[in-house]
């Protein structure tokens, strides 16, 4: 094929795979723990990061993990101070991070065209240092969700009752808060600031209208991201198409199908439960 031949192309499918391996494995327990918003503020404040990396010449990538950390920080801090109303300490955060980072951006106006590349995500432009901290990042977030399988399962499902087990909810759950913040850093390469939440969020909600199980529900979400990276990936390079745009539109439409199928199958099994010669057949056997 073509697309092998150039090695940018090679290093976006290698990178495509990262992400589309991370970003599932870290969405489901925030969709499941009614988080998923979690991820939109801290992409804002990685704008921030990235708006600030380009003024002071540091790397966008690690000056945006450094802000989306701090910024995970501060979100479990006001959690605490909210407890009864914790969704209010991601509304404070996604303020002041879009704040933040329109304020940044204003005072560096000759650096428009880089912060558009971090805002829809420009996988064909991924540096050497980039690819690395993407690749050792994900990695890392990866093999630590799999360590914590269990720990974040239970968690997800009552918190009291996983504490009372002994699991230290407090500790795992600011673990958690800072992976989702390193992924979303890196993730904005490939898909952009502003679509980097809808990659942890759209093969989740898939995966939901079909899983039986939870484990089923992490590895279909694991395959539908997969599936709309790599094919993204593909379309973008042959049609001339922004990548991150393309990936996400093919989650959507993955998405749509998922319902699509699913309504019909459930037409046809009601249809047929009410077609008295299925009855009839079932009595004679």
């Amino acid at each position: 094929m073509d697309i092998f031949q150039y090695g940018y192309m090679n290093k976006a499918f290698i990178v495509g795979l990262v992400v589309g391996v991370t970003c599932p494995s870290i969405g489901i327990f925030i969709v499941l723990r009614r988080l998923s918003l979690i991820a939109d503020a801290l992409s804002h404040i990685s704008l921030a990061g990235v708006a600030a990396g380009l003024l002071t010449g540091v790397n966008p990538l690690i000056a945006a993990s450094f802000f989306s950390l701090s910024g995970a920080v501060l979100i479990e801090k006001l959690r605490e101070n909210y407890r009864t109303y914790s969704e209010l300490s991601i509304a404070v955060m996604l303020s002041a991070g879009l704040s933040l980072g329109a304020v940044l951006l204003s005072l560096g106006r000759g650096f428009n065209a880089s912060v558009l590349s971090y805002l829809f995500g420009s996988i064909v432009l991924i540096d050497k240092t980039d690819f690395w901290l993407i690749i050792i990042i994900g990695i890392t977030a990866t093999g630590l969700i799999i360590l914590f399988f269990k720990e974040l399962y239970f968690i997800t499902l009552d918190e009291d009752t996983a504490a009372a087990s002994g699991i230290a909810v407090r500790k795992i759950s600011v673990g958690f808060t800072l992976l989702t913040a390193m992924t979303i850093a890196i993730s904005m390469r490939v898909v952009g600031i502003l679509l980097v939440s809808s990659l942890m969020v759209l093969p989740v909600a898939a995966s939901l209208q079909l899983a039986r199980s939870f484990r089923e529900a992490f590895f279909l979400s694991v395959g539908f991201s997969l599936a709309s990276v790599l094919s993204g990936i593909f379309a973008s390079f042959y049609l001339n198409l922004a990548p991150g745009g393309t990936i996400i539109i093919i989650s959507v439409i993955i998405l749509l199908c998922v319902l699509a199928g699913k309504k019909t199958a459930v037409k046809m099994f009601h249809k047929m439960a009410d077609d008295p010669s299925v009855h009839r057949q079932t009595l004679s056997r």
